[in-house]
């Protein structure tokens, strides 16, 4: 559904990202990768707000940067940050929903009352971390095909932060990709998956949790570790945590922030233990 190939794009004299390819199913999706790394921009990308200098971008089959009323009702994108106009939430819904015919309404209460908004009051009157709310819940009750969102947790409370892993575990299903990009890993844990990794202009990952879990053992050790089945491995509370190219009963689950430094010190290595490159 969603399908990047050979895809090159600069801005000025910076080159970020030369022949990248990723192709993204229906699932859950966590797009990680440090600042500058680009995910914003393949977000836009994807979207159609910005044009490949190589390359295309496929979304729902079309060509993204054309923006086809028919790809664009069925994707939404949620950036960082935005502006809306002068309305109240209630008059946003009743003014933008019928972009997508699959918006429901049922679903937008649900998440407005989960998050503790109120439609009926200005967006304008409302703070940063409301407005955010009100646009994840108008996102995720489009019931597009394709959502995509730009770092929705930051703004965000620690009670808030929950309720949205809740709403947006609820808005997924076999038919939908939910693509959120972020570095606060912290905040998607038991929720992304799969993981994308970005790094220097290029995908350095791209794996499902059970994937990962079927080649690699992540085990708390007293001592620092050593042997030829050690991947990776950092000095936490504690002891040790490791990642074994073994797998084990007893393993911990993943850490996606142990999980993104160790895909970036290793590289593809670690693609080629997963793939089954190493026994």
């Amino acid at each position: 559904m969603l399908e990047v190939k050979n895809l090159s794009f600069d801005y000025s004299k910076k080159n970020l990202f030369d022949d990248l390819n990723l192709k993204v199913q229906p699932g859950l999706y966590g797009l990680l990768g440090k600042n500058g790394a680009g995910k914003t921009t393949l977000l836009k990308l994807m979207s159609g707000e910005l044009f490949p200098q190589g390359g295309e971008c496929l979304t729902m089959g079309f060509e993204a940067s054309k923006r086809i009323p028919e790809m664009l009702s069925e994707i939404y994108y949620l950036p960082e940050e935005f502006d809306l106009p002068s309305m109240t939430g209630s008059q946003y819904v009743d003014s933008y929903s019928p972009f997508y015919p699959k918006f429901s309404m049922d679903f937008f209460k649900k998440c407005a009352e989960e998050f503790e908004i109120y439609p009926g009051s200005k967006l304008g009157s409302m703070s940063y971390g409301q407005r955010k709310k009100f646009m994840i819940s108008f996102g995720l009750a489009t019931w597009s095909s394709i959502l995509l969102l730009d770092e929705p947790t930051n703004g965000l409370d620690i009670p808030s932060k929950s309720q949205f892993r809740r709403l947006a575990a609820a808005g997924a299903s076999d038919e939908r990709i939910i693509l959120i990009s972020t570095h606060q890993v912290r905040d998607m844990e038991n929720l992304i998956d799969p993981i994308v990794i970005v790094e220097e202009g290029k995908i350095i990952f791209n794996h499902s949790m059970e994937e990962i879990s079927e080649s690699i053992s992540f085990l708390l050790d007293d001592s620092e570790p050593s042997g030829e089945d050690v991947l990776y491995y950092e000095k936490v509370l504690g002891g040790y945590l490791t990642a074994y190219s073994r797998k084990e009963s007893d393993s911990r689950a993943v850490d996606l922030e142990f999980l993104f430094n160790m895909a970036v010190a290793k590289g593809r290595g670690l693609n080629e233990i997963i793939n089954g490159g190493v026994k």
